[in-house]
């Protein structure tokens, strides 16, 4: 029971963070229609801004206070992130609006591919590390009620609760403010909504800074456990089959989907890894999210489409 325990908790804290990641795709879908291919590179570039600033302040400002230092490049790659998403409004999305979702799909692969190229030419493209300060140590817990208790890592656990936190923060964004309820109305129709007064391009903008926050946030915490690479742009693929799982239209999908897919993946790999040779863990999250589509496409809390004639 111990032993179960232990992962069901490792399961869950994995898929807050999958939640996390798969949170960026959901934000710029809800706002324009279209998947993001770009919430990858902007998780990587994030990583690579919080990673870089985090060597230079303290090489340049002589600011020996790792936390004031670590705060001070937080705040410069979020200013970053957020010069990215107005450039990113002001270029690409407001030359776009009211066209084909393919063809802001293009310019969101068109984005993707800009970011990883301008991350690798401002920041460097070796393996640089990030030191939030997040404990690494192991502890047990619940040792009265089980025997040797039930190991969990103080990192993992951290990195939950900060996803946590910032999940549910934003869910209450969408659900409680004018800009949130903005938001949906632009993503139900881009037309119907300027129609009424919505100002499209502020929205777009708006949603692509909390994005942009988002995709910091996931680069530090993927950055702290994986180290700064450019592989860490893939991370982003394993967050597709939560949105799926979920639905691309919700905010509470993306955490429940987050959750599904971390447990299953954890018990899966652990109780049925040994029956058919390991490597559960690496494609269990698409099976899953193919058997989805093909029962409900639209996820479980995505809304249905009607399409009448």
């Amino acid at each position: 029971m111990a032993f179960f325990l232990e992962t069901l908790l490792g399961g869950l804290m994995a898929g807050m963070l999958y939640s996390l990641v798969g949170l960026g795709f959901v934000l710029i879908f809800k706002a324009s229609g279209v998947f993001n291919f770009a919430q990858g590179a902007m998780v990587l570039f994030a990583a690579l801004a919080m990673a870089r600033f985090s060597e230079w302040i303290p090489k340049f400002t002589g600011l020996d206070n790792k936390i004031l230092s670590d705060l001070l490049a937080f705040a410069v790659a979020g200013a970053i992130m957020f010069l990215v998403a107005w450039l990113i409004e002001r270029l690409v999305l407001r030359h776009l609006v009211n066209q084909e979702a393919a063809t802001l799909l293009m310019a969101t692969l068109g984005i993707a591919y800009f970011l990883e190229g301008l991350g690798q030419s401002l920041f460097g493209n070796d393996i640089y590390k990030i030191d939030i300060g997040m404990p690494k140590d192991p502890i047990f817990i619940l040792d009265k009620l089980f025997q040797g208790g039930i190991l969990i890592n103080k990192e993992d656990l951290y990195a939950a609760l900060i996803a946590a936190a910032l999940v549910a923060a934003l869910s209450l964004f969408f659900q409680k403010t004018s800009t949130g309820r903005a938001l949906r109305a632009v993503a139900d129709d881009h037309q119907a909504a300027q129609s009424i007064g919505i100002p499209l391009n502020r929205i777009w903008f708006i949603v692509w800074c909390v994005a942009g926050v988002v995709a910091l946030v996931a680069g530090m915490i993927w950055g702290s456990k994986l180290g700064v690479q450019f592989s860490l742009a893939t991370v982003a693929l394993r967050a597709l089959p939560v949105v799926i799982l979920g639905g691309l239209t919700s905010v509470p999908g993306a955490i429940i989907g987050g959750l599904i897919i971390g447990v299953g993946e954890k018990l899966s790999e652990v109780f049925l890894g040994p029956y058919v040779g390991g490597g559960i863990e690496i494609w269990f999250a698409y099976v899953l999210a193919l058997g989805f589509l093909l029962i409900r496409p639209q996820g479980l809390f995505g809304e249905k489409i009607i399409d009448r004639v």
